[in-house]
């Protein structure tokens, strides 16, 4: 998201946290409200244009917005998709946008209540770890020839009863509702969120060879220094690395792995 769209997506954040305080454990319906709203927008062009056009009075829009919801979902959720409205908006997507990630961070504060917050974390890091490893799995999930409804019943038959309720709601939403991004972008962004809800960055680390605990203690050690707070180590196997390992603490990538290096020198001597 650009500047303004992102500005009025963390003033809706700060605004709904209290909210999901007071509600506790319902935060998870209201979540699963809002990803309902986003449908909506997503199914209405028109829609999204009215809710974020900049020529149109913010509490007209605002209006519009509880007219179009009204009945359909709980009144915090109308009030917090009215304030959204009345905010300026970069793009008319980043509204949905906006709105799902506020959805997400509902199902996690429901999550948080009830003491399952760290399993949310890592059941949807291990997920990630599953379809990176399971081709036809995640081809299956990410197919957007194939109805939403089937990707989504996909998923949870492969997960309905092996995960808590929270992990299943958002992976069953990640395969439904693809948007802009894959089932695996959208996950990997849960477990971001996830751990900054924990206070601490998240390490994903691809190695050639498991790793002792010693040397995930010793590599987690490492990066809190470098980043200054808490970095939890998640790690994954890659025979195809060769040796080494690849680390990604959010936009940050360390690839100290053989293959790279090989690569790396195709690429000067080709050159």
């Amino acid at each position: 998201m650009r500047a303004s769209s992102q500005a009025a997506l963390d003033q809706a954040v700060e605004r709904w946290e209290p909210v999901l305080r007071q509600v506790g454990e319902r935060s998870r319906d209201l979540g699963e409200q809002l990803f309902a709203v986003v449908d909506i927008l997503d199914g209405s062009a028109a829609l999204r244009r009215a809710l974020t056009d900049p020529s149109r009075p913010g509490e007209d829009k605002a209006r519009l917005a509880a007219a179009v919801l009204g009945g359909r979902v709980d009144p915090e959720v109308v009030d917090l998709v009215a304030g959204l409205v009345r905010e300026r908006w970069s793009d008319a997507g980043d509204l949905a946008e906006a709105v799902e990630a506020v959805a997400v961070t509902s199902v996690l504060a429901a999550a948080e209540r009830g003491g399952r917050l760290e399993t949310v974390e890592d059941e949807t890091y291990r997920l990630v770890r599953m379809l990176a490893d399971e081709r036809e799995l995640r081809m299956a999930v990410e197919d957007r020839g194939t109805a939403p409804e089937r990707r989504a019943a996909l998923m949870d038959a492969v997960l309905g009863g092996k995960v808590v309720e929270e992990t299943l709601v958002l992976a069953v939403r990640a395969a439904r509702s693809l948007r802009r991004r894959s089932v695996t972008a959208a996950l990997r962004g849960v477990t971001e969120l996830a751990a900054e809800r924990r206070k601490h960055l998240v390490a994903s680390v691809t190695s050639a060879v498991p790793l002792t605990n010693a040397q995930i203690d010793r590599l987690g050690d490492i990066l809190s220094r470098s980043y200054g707070t808490p970095v939890e180590v998640h790690v994954g196997l890659d025979p195809e690395l060769v040796g080494g390992v690849r680390v990604q603490v959010g936009d940050d990538v360390i690839d100290g792995t053989l293959a790279t290096r090989l690569a790396d020198a195709r690429r000067r001597l080709a050159g």
